[in-house]
């Protein structure tokens, strides 16, 4: 029996589902400790804070013999299963949001952005937005030409590209694109010229004709000129029989497939005009889309001594306070003609508003009807955000966000409506005020005013390479800069797109505080600066390529 004792004793000092007991009746005496006096050693952490059951079990605190410890091994084992499973089901869903990249989303009219935790920069994007997008238009050198042969092409086309510069640079990018569509010979077109610019220049005065059909070769065959086999060459800018015309606006590509291929497979060479915004944008295949940016950015370059001189002009402007300086580019859309084609009321003399009437009465007689509703449309239309900035709104704005009259500022403009008087509050905001002329010399700018759109070229590449790019109002040489912008500086740069609806709801407030107003301009153009953002139904492929022509960084 000592035995026996001796033997229950050692089992129960060592096994960890007996608690010791609390009174003298233990192995060391009372409480102040055991025969030689030292004292008990502390009792297990289990011991002293009671665990729940099936925690207990798992830890295998619980004696297994227990008739409860089934049952709380298998309450265990299915919530361990339930948070694995959780975990399984939610873990891509977390590791995409954590390597999600930067794209701003539409809520109603707004545009919501990813918080960054960057400090706000006058001058740049957040970096997230660089490093989360790149350019994938170009062609790359290992990717295959699904190019027909000569024999097999569809016919020809031939195309005005009319407008301005900017208009007949998004009809050439159109041109290659329904070439494409309809396996056609493209020939090089014709910049039309333009009743408003009254310019003769030619494909070749402006752009780099080489670098534009050895870029595309393996996507569409172009030709400089009409065949010679096509001895009736005046019936392309003249005869019925050889156009194509009534094409929709913003037409499907299988538009281009079931109504004019038949015609050219039949004729061989076909014109078609009017080609002003005649193919869509998210009715056509992604691949075409993508055929259109490669065009954009790619093969449609400068002449050589055009992108030379810009590059003079913008190295000028950054060192003209003798140190490097960064500088803002502004897109000025002030002149007469723009003024009287918004039919908006501004600030002016009576004298003013009267010749501006007669202007437009002359100009839009359809339009302008007796002249007396355009007041009441003239407000909704401001209201709406539909009119231009004049220079002193646009210099009340960029001050509001932190410009000062130090920064230097680029205007791409053509003669402002009211000359020096309308510039003046601007010049005053801002007097480090320049254009191209008061940058170049006279021998130098007079070089490019043989064609208009030799100047044009040099405001885009200048305002182009600029840091920031403000806009006053739409058009497409403001879409293309700031599609431009997004493309190739990864949506680091700054372009800014003033909210004209608001600011004419702050203008019209003679009472509100100039703090006011600077927290308004602050929130209301947060994410008005070029953000990347998707590229949804309808949206202008010129100035948000990113959905159709970027990929993930």
């Amino acid at each position: 029996m000592a035995e026996l004792r001796h033997a229950t004793a050692a089992a129960s000092a060592s096994s960890p589902f007996v608690a010791l007991p609390r009174g003298g009746s233990g192995a060391g005496g009372g409480d102040d400790g055991g025969k030689d006096g030292a004292p008990r050693p502390s009792p297990p952490l289990h011991q002293r804070y009671p665990l729940p059951p099936p925690v207990r079990a798992l830890l295998a605190l619980e004696d297994p013999r227990s008739p409860s410890a089934p049952a709380y091994y298998r309450i265990l084992l299915a919530v361990f299963a339930f948070l694995v499973l959780a975990a399984l089901i939610w873990a891509p869903s977390v590791w995409s949001r954590l390597n999600a990249p930067y794209l701003c989303r539409k809520d109603g009219i707004r545009l919501r952005c990813p918080g960054v935790n960057e400090r706000g920069s006058l001058w740049e994007n957040p970096h997230a937005a660089a490093t989360s997008w790149k350019p994938c238009a170009e062609r790359r050198s290992d990717e295959i030409s699904d190019l027909v042969s000569e024999n097999e092409t569809s016919g020809y086309i031939f195309i005005h590209a009319e407008g301005g510069l900017n208009q007949q640079r998004i009809a050439i990018c159109n041109a290659v694109a329904i070439a494409k569509i309809m396996n056609a010979t493209l020939i090089l077109p014709v910049l039309k010229q333009d009743q408003i610019w009254k310019d003769q220049t030619k494909f070749e005065d402006i752009f780099d004709v080489d670098h534009f059909i050895n870029y595309l070769k393996d996507d569409v065959r172009i030709v400089r000129d009409i065949p010679d086999w096509f001895t009736e060459k005046d019936e392309l800018f003249t005869s019925i029989k050889r156009t194509v015309k009534n094409i929709p606006k913003y037409a499907p590509a299988q538009f281009y497939i079931d109504n004019v291929l038949p015609r050219i497979k039949e004729k061989k060479i076909m014109s078609i005009k009017p080609f002003v915004d005649r193919l869509g944008y998210d009715n056509v295949p992604m691949k075409i889309n993508r055929l259109r940016c490669r065009v954009n950015y790619h093969a449609l370059k400068f002449l050589p001594d055009i992108e030379e001189m810009a590059d003079k002009l913008a190295t000028r402007m950054r060192n003209r306070t003798g140190n490097v300086n960064p500088y803002l580019a502004l897109h000025l859309r002030f002149e007469k003609g723009m003024v009287g084609l918004s039919f908006c009321d501004f600030v002016g003399t009576r004298e003013e508003k009267a010749m501006m009437a007669e202007y437009r009465k002359k100009q839009w007689p359809r339009r302008f009807k007796n002249g007396s509703h355009l007041w009441p449309l003239a407000l909704e239309k401001r209201k709406e955000g539909r009119c231009p900035l004049e220079p002193g709104e646009i210099g009340f704005i960029l001050r509001a966000m932190g410009y000062t009259k130090e920064s230097q500022i680029y205007v791409a403009s053509g003669q402002v409506y009211g000359g020096n008087n309308r510039m003046a509050p601007l010049r005053n905001m801002f007097p480090n005020l320049v254009t191209k002329e008061d940058l170049a010399s006279r021998e130098e700018i007079e070089h490019f005013k043989k064609h208009v759109t030799s100047l044009a070229a040099l405001d885009f590449l200048v305002c182009l390479k600029s840091d920031v790019f403000v806009m006053t109002h739409g058009g497409n040489f403001a879409k293309l800069i700031i599609g431009f912008r997004r493309y190739m500086g990864r949506h680091r740069l700054k372009s800014i797109k003033p909210d004209k609806g608001l600011m004419s709801k702050f203008f019209g407030d003679p009472y509100m505080p100039w703090a006011t107003f600077v927290e308004d301009v602050m929130i209301t153009h947060q994410t008005r600066t070029g953000l990347p953002e998707a590229t949804f139904p309808h949206y202008d492929l010129w100035e948000n390529p990113l959905t159709h022509c970027m990929c993930r960084a």
